[in-house]
């Protein structure tokens, strides 16, 4: 045979696989395995598998090290060892499996599944990686998935998810962006699933899918933002809603609670009457003058109550940017963010209290206004 015509090999190997201390039976794994890739493409089958019963042999009793080396060696070796592969890819140090789970084209879905159950977050990551997950291996990984684990595997488009799948990483992507940004940028996300995905996710989440995302997707990404902003244009408030938030935000005030932290929580979530509420509070002007501002397409006049109630421009970006209206431009929100710096307080308080704020608002967008608003301070 081709591989071990020689009695002097098989003489060591032999000893090496009976007696042999850890040092010799790594110098004959590497032989053997460095022997196996020189020849792998004039074998024939029955060679193979003595390739691949002889290698099994000395995995028995040999260091990590050696056994890792061995694994990244022949991960995508053509052809496979299927045996071989199997054991390394159960083995319990990760730097062991690792090479086999994330290459081995001869491991089974019961495999992965298996090793998904009863070994580490290391193995899981690797699993994750792999392309052309099935569904029945990705439901097996997300069930004992940490933190790392489910980020890689949102963001490993070939891998397949069911309906069950997706509500896990759905959940944690409501306290993790990176989970909801990779999940955004699925082209297979379902469209329920994404309008879920975005209702609940950050601001900073949906911009960056609007910025990132490949054309197709952020066209899928716009059209559920519009969607979700239409089916809510019949919910708004009616005017008895606000005095249950009159009265939680005088709570929240009372304990100094109330805050750019509490604010930006309410407009993230969409609390709308709470929003005006805390505004109407703040600012000093009433429900009535704050609530249509809400609705206001330019977000002008919504800029100046934010201004009056001494909002920084972070919380004032995220009541703007949260609302039912279409998300503004990045040119249009540059724009607004010079003439909310160049606004005092007072003057915005005093506008917010006694004049128009939509009529002063249009007049301080204009570039010859924002000069005048500065010398205004």
């Amino acid at each position: 045979m081709i591989a071990f015509g020689s009695a002097e090999l098989t003489v060591e190997l032999e000893a090496a696989v009976s007696d042999g201390s850890p040092a010799r039976r790594a110098r004959m794994l590497r032989q053997v395995a460095d022997l196996f890739l020189a020849e792998a493409h004039r074998l024939n089958p029955s060679q193979l598998c003595i390739f691949d019963e002889v290698l099994v042999r000395l995995l028995h009793r040999t260091e990590a090290r050696a056994l890792a080396e061995l694994g990244a060696a022949l991960a995508d070796a053509t052809p496979p060892l299927p045996e071989t592969m199997r054991r390394l890819a159960y083995h319990d140090n990760p730097a062991v499996a690792s090479p086999a789970l994330l290459k081995s084209r001869t491991l089974q879905d019961a495999d992965l599944v298996e090793i998904a159950g009863n070994r580490s977050q290391q193995h899981l990551l690797a699993i994750s990686k792999r392309p052309g997950l099935s569904e029945a291996v990705t439901e097996a990984v997300l069930k004992h998935a940490g933190k790392d684990v489910s980020r890689v595997l949102a963001r490993n488009a070939s891998a397949k998810l069911t309906e069950k799948g997706y509500a896990s990483l759905l959940a944690t992507a409501a306290h993790d962006d990176t989970v909801a940004e990779a999940l955004g940028l699925r082209a297979d996300l379902p469209e329920a699933a994404l309008e879920n995905l975005l209702a609940k996710t950050t601001e900073t989440v949906r911009s960056r899918l609007r910025k990132c995302a490949s054309p197709p997707t952020r066209e899928r990404v716009q059209a559920a933002l519009d969607r979700a902003a239409m089916q809510d244009v019949p919910n708004k408030p009616a005017p008895d809603d606000y005095a249950e938030a009159h009265a939680a935000v005088i709570a929240l005030n009372h304990g100094g609670k109330l805050n750019d932290s509490s604010v930006n929580r309410f407009a993230i979530r969409r609390e709308y009457p709470n929003v005006i509420a805390a505004l109407s509070l703040l600012s000093g002007g009433s429900v009535d003058v704050i609530a249509p501002l809400m609705d206001e397409d330019s977000g002008a006049g919504l800029l100046i109550a934010c201004r009056a109630s001494r909002l920084n421009w972070q919380t004032t970006l995220a009541v703007i940017n949260n609302r039912r209206v279409p998300p503004l431009s990045k040119q249009q929100l540059d724009q607004a963010r010079e003439v909310f710096e160049m606004l005092y307080v007072s003057s915005a308080q005093y506008t917010i209290r006694f004049e128009p704020p939509q009529t002063t608002a249009k007049k301080l967008i204009s570039d010859d206004h924002v000069i005048a608003a500065g010398e205004r301070r």
